[in-house]
């Protein structure tokens, strides 16, 4: 008897040994599971949960059925039954910059700046500190609570950016911003960035590296600002690799998020919010249904994370291969998914766009 699970994958193939199992997975789409023997439901699904991320089409004897062709509303409330008590928990409340924050009641909305010009979404770079700093004022107005600022892209072709040159953009931005009392968010991996953006008058950090977290976490308790500790599998956002995915991402996330949590509270960090990085470029997330799929199965499982006791900031994504001319509609759909998952704070370079949606999903 051969069981077979469909995997939806426009290229590569791969091989896997699990329990005198054999997994061949091809172009051809089909990922079969030829056992030496009838296999058993306990290996059928630890199979499926090395490829957790992915909702996949079970079937026997070439009974086929689609699993998941579309999210439905079966799927939601199986994971709400699966983890009915982590949906009640609360996170900690907290002001940024004398600014209280009330996520349990009110999610926060983050604008964008990027002031690399190797940021490709176009309508938040800005070249010059004046053009920053008027964007910054409009993204306000239009009902961002904080506005989040970085001088070096994340994606995998840009240029490195050494930390004078992105001081020398953030500096004069972050100053002029909170004269006018905008809340600021610096996003950076490096205690030189992170120190010049503080000590300019930074009231976050966006904290995109695990490499020497200790030294970061204790700059920001020195300037009490808040950080967002972002999941990243690399020393930092720029050094990044292959997605892991042999176990349940959200329960790696969360160990990941608990260990850190700790080590920024005994630097002095008591405002803490957690990102799980879905806007970070892995090299085996190239796939654009394998990404998207990831990154709308963490958007609906973010109350997981919340039972941390820490509001949960997403960075939301574009997927441009399915959004294509209407890429600047990707957001708020992702904003929709993330909002049902409970999210805190919406990191979005929309944000008129996010701010309708959330407004909209009030009515209900």
């Amino acid at each position: 008897m051969v069981t077979r699970v469909v995997f939806v994958r426009e290229r590569g193939e791969t091989t896997k040994h699990t329990n005198n199992t054999k997994i061949k997975l091809e172009t051809s789409t089909v990922l079969e599971l030829i056992p030496p023997n009838p296999v058993s439901r306990s290996i059928l699904l630890s199979c499926v949960s090395w490829l957790s991320n992915s909702f996949f089409l079970l079937s026997r004897q070439g009974n086929w059925a689609n699993f998941m062709a579309m999210l439905k509303l079966e799927q939601l409330a199986g994971l709400l039954e699966q983890n009915r008590a982590a949906a009640s928990a609360r996170v900690k409340e907290f002001p940024i910059g004398g600014k209280p924050f009330a996520f349990n009641s009110q999610p926060a909305i983050m604008g964008v700046v990027n002031l690399s010009p190797d940021s490709w979404y176009r309508e938040s770079v800005c070249l010059t500190a004046e053009a920053a700093v008027q964007r910054g004022k409009i993204l306000t107005a239009q009902g961002a609570d904080i506005v989040d600022l970085g001088a070096e892209s994340t994606l995998a072709h840009a240029a490195r950016v050494d930390n004078a040159a992105q001081n020398s953009k953030l500096v004069p931005v972050i100053k002029e911003l909170r004269r006018t009392g905008i809340l600021v968010s610096v996003e950076s991996y490096s205690p030189a960035v992170t120190r010049a953006g503080l000590e300019a008058g930074a009231n976050a950090l966006n904290l995109t590296g695990t490499d020497g977290t200790d030294e970061l976490y204790r700059l920001a308790a020195a300037h009490d600002a808040a950080v967002i500790i972002c999941y990243v599998q690399g020393k930092n956002v720029r050094e990044i690799g292959d997605f892991d995915f042999r176990a349940d991402p959200v329960g790696l996330m969360r160990d990941y998020f608990a260990r850190q949590i700790e080590i920024a509270q005994r630097s002095g960090v008591e405002k803490i919010l957690l990102d799980p990085g879905l806007g970070f470029y892995y090299r085996n997330l190239q796939d654009s249904a394998v990404r998207v799929r990831h990154q709308m199965t963490v958007f609906l499982n973010t109350f997981r994370l919340r039972a941390l006791g820490f509001p949960v900031c997403h960075a939301l994504p574009h997927a441009f291969e399915y959004f294509r001319d209407e890429v600047r509609c990707a957001e708020p759909f992702f904003a929709v998914l993330a909002a049902l998952g409970k999210t805190d704070l919406f990191r979005t370079h929309e944000v008129p766009r996010l701010k309708a949606v959330l407004e909209t999903l009030k009515v209900f």
